[in-house]
């Protein structure tokens, strides 16, 4: 019987690329850049190959914040600071959130027969903020968020510092929910929990990662949880 619910935070409770678009046209008009589409896509672009270069431990994140916004405006010749960038976007990103759809439902469901426990690459300061926002800390048992822990998914010391920390702790009572293959479901299925990939977009799997089970919207989960023995 499963007990434990690692939720992973962004796009998957929080929507994080609407809360991402509009952090990031703030940044750029109070830098005196216009947010054109291209820009966006671009930074986009740009941010995904960072994160997943954090994942592979190729850079820290400390380096990741600035570096993504030097590669932006090199490539785009805008005379601007990435420093400056990186620290107005952290401080616009923490302001405010955007649920998933269903998201703050299940959570409020799923937490009456669950223990909940989020599990994050987030920036400490910027996902404290967003949750405190949303106002989900009613509905989790714990909080986990790579920079505090000292190591990022999907690293084996990331979960065996979540595992040793959540009491009376079950690899078979345990699964994980998240958006990423690469974080989430590497990271749950190397731990040896059962990991549950969510994709409500309906993205194609081409990563070789395969999960236990794929979910599209957060409604099914309860139905999945019972059926997993």
């Amino acid at each position: 019987m499963i007990k434990n619910l690692l939720f992973d935070l962004d796009d998957t409770i929080l929507d994080f690329k609407k809360a991402e678009s509009v952090a990031l046209q703030n940044t750029l008009r109070m830098m005196g850049i216009e947010p054109e589409p291209r820009i966006l896509l671009r930074y986009s672009e740009i941010n995904q190959e960072q994160w997943k270069l954090l994942e592979l431990g190729q850079i820290t994140r400390a380096e990741l914040k600035p570096r993504r916004y030097r590669i932006l405006f090199e490539e785009f010749g805008l005379d601007a600071s990435a420093e400056e960038a990186a620290a107005t976007y952290e401080q616009q990103l923490g302001i405010g959130h955007y649920f998933m759809d269903g998201a703050e439902e299940a959570l409020q469901r799923l937490s009456q027969s669950y223990r909940i426990y989020i599990v994050s690459n987030g920036t400490a300061v910027v996902q404290h903020s967003r949750i405190a926002s949303s106002g989900i800390e009613k509905y989790i048992s714990g909080l986990f968020i790579s920079q505090e822990v000292g190591f990022d998914k999907p690293s084996p010391e990331f979960f065996s510092r979540v595992f040793d920390s959540i009491a009376d702790f079950s690899k078979e009572e345990t699964v994980i929910i998240g958006d990423s293959l690469s974080a989430d479901i590497k990271g749950g299925l190397a731990a040896g929990i059962t990991a549950i990939w969510f994709n409500p977009r309906k993205t194609a799997n081409e990563s070789g990662v395969v999960p236990h089970y794929e979910l599209r919207h957060l409604s099914e989960l309860d139905e999945l949880l019972r059926a997993i023995r």
